[in-house]
Parts: structure tokens; sequence; C-alpha cells
């Protein structure tokens, strides 16, 4: 008996290690049971609630699919209701996470954010928030900084990349985007220019927009995928992560009907 040692995986990753600030890649969401009840029947038993509020949040597992860091996973959990006021004594954390959640929807269908058609509208309307699980969409992932030194950074979304910007296509088809990171270090102060001194012309221009790309799933094509190297997961947080079971075919966006 022997053991072949080839077909193994690469070592895993040390435990912390973060996703590169400004990372953008291809990301699937999967839902993790809370135990709290949304405002949906469908959506029983969904939510996580707040441990410092009366905030009921989406606990949300991101994967990355393609490219260097493929398998690394991170989590985020978005406030659907509770928490903060405005004025009008609406849920400013739900305001904000209901403009992330079209975005991964117009991210992962291509849709134009500016289209306002009926259809485009249709697509936008989810009978429950248990049918976000399994979207898969473009994202520009961040390292947001821990507020307490005895708690270490986090991988957040800093931004859902939609097809109207020029690395969607790119990113969709599994190909590699430079990052650009969110929590860059400030340039240092350029000393004063010497007299009579006149700046170069700069290089830079207006990147031309790659055409949006098809998502990998739902109604449309799939897209190739390239070969990757692959990186296992970083460590989850202590809570295990479970997947909400399956959601009628009625009604359902066209990433569950494919």
């Amino acid at each position: 008996m022997s053991y072949d040692l080839n077909d193994a995986q690469p070592q895993m990753a040390p435990i912390g290690e973060l996703i590169p600030d400004g990372t953008f890649a291809k990301v699937r969401l999967t839902v993790r049971l809370g135990g709290v009840d949304g405002a949906t029947p469908m959506d029983a038993k969904l939510l996580k609630a707040s441990q410092s509020s009366d905030a009921k949040m989406l606990d949300c597992e991101f994967t990355i699919l393609e490219g260097p860091h493929a398998r690394r996973k991170f989590w985020q959990s978005f406030t659907v209701a509770g928490g903060k006021v405005d004025e009008k004594g609406q849920s400013i954390g739900w305001k904000i996470s209901k403009s992330t959640f079209r975005a991964m929807v117009d991210s992962a269908l291509g849709l134009d954010p500016r289209d306002e058609s009926p259809d485009a509208k249709a697509k936008r309307v989810l009978p429950g928030l248990k049918h976000l699980d399994g979207i898969v969409f473009a994202a520009r992932i961040m390292v947001e900084p821990a507020s307490n030194p005895q708690y270490r950074d986090q991988n957040r979304i800093a931004n859902v990349v939609l097809p109207d910007e020029p690395q969607h296509a790119a990113i969709m088809r599994g190909q590699a985007v430079p990052p650009e990171p969110v929590n860059a270090p400030p340039r240092k102060a350029a000393s004063a220019p010497t007299p009579g001194w006149q700046a170069p012309t700069p290089a830079w221009g207006a990147q031309p927009q790659a055409p949006a790309a098809a998502p990998a799933w739902g109604a449309q094509a799939p897209v190739p995928q390239q070969p990757t190297q692959q990186q296992p997961a970083q460590q989850p947080p202590a809570s295990p992560p479970s997947a909400p079971g399956g959601a009628p075919a009625t009604g359902m966006p066209a990433w569950l009907n494919g």
C-alpha cells in the first residue's frame, strides 16, 4: 500500500489570513439560518437577532468561486429590520441592505442599474430574502479594520460590481482583474515644485467599458471558466454554517430557476 500525494490540495492558508484589500472576485452568497422569523412565511427561522439591539439580520457567507483566492470564504450580516431609524422611523440599516441586495441582483442577472423597464423591475422583486441564497455576482472585497484591538480585521463586501462597470464582464468570466484597495495608506505630500517647473501631461485616460457578461447560472448561457490554483477557505467564525432548505419554484428569481 502507498499514499499518492500528487493530487493533494494546496496546504491551508494561515489562520486569520485575509483576502487582500480591493480584490475583485466572483462570489456566491449562502444564507445561514439564524432562528428568527422574517417578514414572509418562506423566511421562517431565516434571520439572526442582534445581541446589542432589536435589529434582525441576514447572516451571509460568501465564497470566492474562481481566481487565486478560489474557495476562500468570508462572512457578513445585513440588517433587514430594526436598529437605528431615520427621521421617518425607517430602519437605516435596512435601507443600506436593500440597496446592496438590489445591486447583487443586477450584477447576477446582468441588468443595467438604470433599467426601469417592467421586465427589469419584475426581476428585482423577491418574494422572500431566502431567494438570495445561492446568488452569484461580481464583488469588490475590502479589509475592514477592527474597532477593538481584541478582535481581528475582517473581510467585507466593499461594493457590488455592476454590469455598467468595466470590471464586471471580466470578473464574471473568471479573469484576473487588478485590485483597487479601499483602505490603502495615504500618499505622502509632494514637495514644493521648482519655480518654472511644469507638471507633465498625465498618461491616464478613460478606460473603455467592457460589455456586460451573463452570470454562470440562470436562463442565460454559462460563461467559460479558466482553471486556477485553489486555496482553501479561511477559518469560519464560531457558529457553524448552515444553508436554508430548497425554495418552491414558483416566482423564484432567474438564478434559482435555471
